[in-house]
């Protein structure tokens, strides 16, 4: 486990998986945060160039409390990482397996409180690509979305769906075209996605499974074969059927999606609101696993008291080496070390934080005369 990422002093692994690991972090001042390690067999340029690409967009994200804030991220450390806000709880798939199936309410409020998060990652241009039961942590605020910011690394081939940690879990709720290798999904995936993870909530089983990613993969991209639906209790069964539909263009929008979930909530006799506490209620029974709480040993309160000398050593990684980008002839610029990023120090360019700082006042600057 490595002492340090970035400015971030880790404490604790909180999990690995296809994508790398994951740590339990502090800032400098003490603020939990996740860190996630990127795969070093992930670090081709054109991914390190899309990952920092990706990196600088989510930061944009907002108008939803269902999204892992991004923080912060490195595209050209030796492993790439990127640090997001740590959520305390159990994972949905945690949840599902410990307490079992959720009733059909608690999944329509799922349903609309996580649409709504994708939406708002949507209107950013980007895409999550990865949505499972593993990546919605629910929370003392309600389901999470997190492992956002990573979608740079999920446009994958077939013959990398087999890594390690990677095989059944996210093949199981890929859509049919990210299955068979297309690396230009749309919005589409990740409202398949987002099926398969009410299907997971209300039955605790996935559309399609087998022995190995092959023979799952083989199934998920069969249009004749369609998803398993047992147990789907009939007032959901349209919506999730529709969800998990074999051509992109046949699934609802996520404002339909959110639609259909209040509609079944409104034939309940709930309210959003009073839906959402439900569910919080329902999934964080007793005392929400947190680690960020426990007992820091000597060592790493040590770490933590020497973090602060190194704190100031530079600026965001994001102000670092940039992706080649085309220019204004649609050329690409020439390919620069990274080692001499050419927005670093020295380089006469304003670092990558200020030129969007600078941009997003200009854009919402208010008249003096009012």
């Amino acid at each position: 486990m490595p002492e340090r990422i970035g400015r971030y002093t880790v404490v604790k692994e909180l999990g690995s998986g296809g994508m790398g690991e994951v740590y339990l972090a502090y800032t400098p001042g003490g603020d939990p945060v996740a860190v996630k390690l990127i795969r070093s067999d992930k670090l081709d340029p054109h991914t390190r160039a899309r990952f920092e690409k990706e990196a600088l967009i989510a930061r944009t994200v907002i108008g939803t409390n269902r999204v892992a804030r991004f923080l912060d991220a490195d595209s050209f450390a030796d492993r790439p990482w990127l640090a997001m806000e740590y959520v305390a709880g159990r994972t949905l798939l945690a949840s599902v397996d410990q307490d079992g199936v959720l009733p059909l309410p608690l999944v329509a409020s799922l349903g609309m409180l996580l649409a709504e998060g994708l939406s708002a990652v949507h209107a950013a241009k980007l895409l999550h690509r990865d949505l499972k039961p593993q990546n919605v942590i629910m929370g003392r605020e309600g389901p999470m979305i997190i492992d956002f910011g990573l979608g740079a690394f999920m446009d994958t081939s077939m013959e990398s769906l087999s890594h390690s940690g990677m095989i059944i879990g996210t093949v199981r709720c890929m859509p049919p075209e990210q299955a068979s290798g297309n690396p230009r999904v749309t919005s589409a995936a990740d409202v398949y996605a987002l099926g398969t993870v009410l299907l997971y909530a209300a039955t605790r089983h996935y559309p399609y499974d087998g022995a190995g990613w092959e023979a799952v993969a083989m199934q998920v991209t069969n249009p004749d074969l369609g998803p398993n639906l047992n147990g789907v209790p009939a007032g959901l069964k349209p919506l999730i059927s529709s969800m998990l539909a074999h051509d992109p263009e046949a699934r609802p929008t996520l404002d339909a999606t959110a639609d259909a979930c209040r509609e079944l909530l409104k034939s309940a006799g709930l309210t959003p609101a009073d839906a959402r506490l439900a569910l919080i209620a329902r999934t964080t029974t007793g005392n929400l696993p947190d680690p960020a709480k426990e007992l820091l040993t000597p060592s790493v309160e040590k770490l933590l008291e020497n973090q602060g000398e190194i704190a100031d050593a530079g600026e965001s990684p994001l102000d670092g080496g940039q992706a080649d980008t085309p220019t204004a002839g649609g050329e690409q610029e020439p390919e620069r070390s990274e080692a001499t990023p050419s927005n670093g120090p020295g380089s006469g360019r304003p670092p990558v934080s200020k030129r969007v700082a600078d941009e997003l006042r200009a854009e919402y600057a208010v008249d003096a005369e009012l």
